[in-house]
C-alpha cells in the first residue's frame, strides 16, 4: 500500500513563482477545482491526504468539509505557503500551527513542509509538531533534487527526531514518511510526484513504485492541486528555469496520475498509520 498527498495550494503558492508576484493583489483559484480531484479520487476508489495551505481555509471554509466527508484526510501546509527556513520563520511555526488546529478542528495530525524545506537548519519544527500533538511528517527527500532533498535519510519510514533528522530515533513520537525516490541514470533521484511525474517517463515511476512494493516499503507520492486543474492557472510570465520547473508537462499530469492510481493502491497516511505499529 502507497500513500497519496495532495498538496492543496493555489496558483501564487508555488516557490518559484512567488519571486515574480505581487501576493497582495491575487485571490485564490485552483481551490475551485477541488471537487475535479475530488471526483477523480472516488473514480479510482482512493483516499488520500488533502496537505492544505491554511490560509485557503480563510478564503473558502467548505473545502474542510468537501474532504472529510469525501472520507479523506487534512494535513497541515503551513498557512502561507512558507519555507521552514526562511530566516524568522521558526518563530511563527507554532503560532501558525495553532491557528491551523483552530480551523479544522483539531483534524489535523500530519504535517508536510512546503518545497520539502525540512533540513538540518529546520529540524526544530519536528519539537513543535510534538508538543501540538501531531504524529507524522512527510517533507523528507532522501536524495538530492538541486532544490532540496537528505540524501543520507532513509528511504522506509522512521521515527524523526530534531537532534538528528537523518537517523530512526526509537525514543521520537513522530513518524516520518519519505517521498518515493529512485535510481535513473545512475544516480538516485526524486520520483515521488511533482515535477518528477511530469518529467519523468511514466515507465521510470512505475518502476520506483514496484521496487518500493517488492522491498515492502510505501512508497509517499505527492501531486500539486494545481497540477491537477491547470485550468485554473493563470497565464504567468517566467524565467526560463522557473518556467520549466513549475509548468513543464503539466497537461499530462492528470493522465499520469490517474494511470498510476489505476495500477497501484494508495491511500491517506491516517488509514495508513490505523493498520500499522510503529
Amino acid at each position: 500500500m502507497n500513500l497519496l498527498g495532495i498538496d492543496f495550494e493555489d496558483w501564487y503558492h508555488p516557490e518559484l513563482i512567488q519571486k515574480y508576484i505581487d501576493r497582495d493583489n491575487n485571490k485564490p483559484k485552483v481551490i475551485h477545482g477541488i471537487e475535479k480531484i475530488i471526483d477523480l479520487l472516488r473514480l479510482k476508489d482512493t483516499k488520500a491526504t488533502f496537505f492544505v495551505v491554511g490560509e485557503l481555509l480563510e478564503f473558502k471554509p467548505e473545502i474542510l468539509d468537501i474532504i472529510l466527508e469525501n472520507g479523506h484526510e487534512i494535513g497541515f501546509h503551513t498557512m502561507y505557503h512558507t519555507k521552514l527556513d526562511d530566516t524568522g520563520y521558526d518563530k511563527r511555526f507554532e503560532d501558525e500551527i495553532k491557528k491551523f488546529n483552530i480551523l479544522t478542528n483539531k483534524r489535523s495530525k500530519g504535517f508536510r513542509a512546503p518545497t520539502f524545506s525540512l533540513n538540518k537548519k529546520s529540524a526544530g519544527v519536528i519539537d513543535i509538531l510534538e508538543r501540538n500533538n501531531y504524529l507524522y511528517d512527510s517533507s523528507v527527500v532522501p536524495a538530492n533534487s538541486g532544490m532540496y532533498g537528505i540524501p543520507d535519510a532513509p528511504q522506509n519510514p522512521y521515527k524523526i527526531s530534531s537532534k538528528d533528522i537523518t537517523k530512526h530515533d526509537p525514543n521520537a513520537k513522530i513518524i516520518e514518511f519519505p517521498l518515493l525516490v529512485t535510481e535513473f541514470l545512475g544516480k538516485k533521484i526524486p520520483a515521488g510526484g511533482g515535477f518528477f511525474l511530469r518529467t519523468l517517463p511514466i515507465r521510470v515511476v512505475k518502476k520506483a513504485l514496484r521496487d518500493y512494493e517488492e522491498r515492502n516499503i510505501p512508497a509517499s507520492f505527492y501531486i500539486h492541486s494545481w497540477e491537477l486543474t491547470p485550468e485554473y492557472m493563470p497565464d504567468i510570465t517566467l524565467p526560463f528555469k522557473e518556467n520549466f520547473i513549475t509548468f513543464h508537462n503539466i497537461g499530462k499530469a492528470y493522465k499520469k496520475m490517474s494511470e498510476l492510481l489505476d495500477e497501484f493502491r494508495f491511500t491517506s497516511f491516517e488509514d495508513y498509520i490505523k493498520t500499522r505499529e510503529f
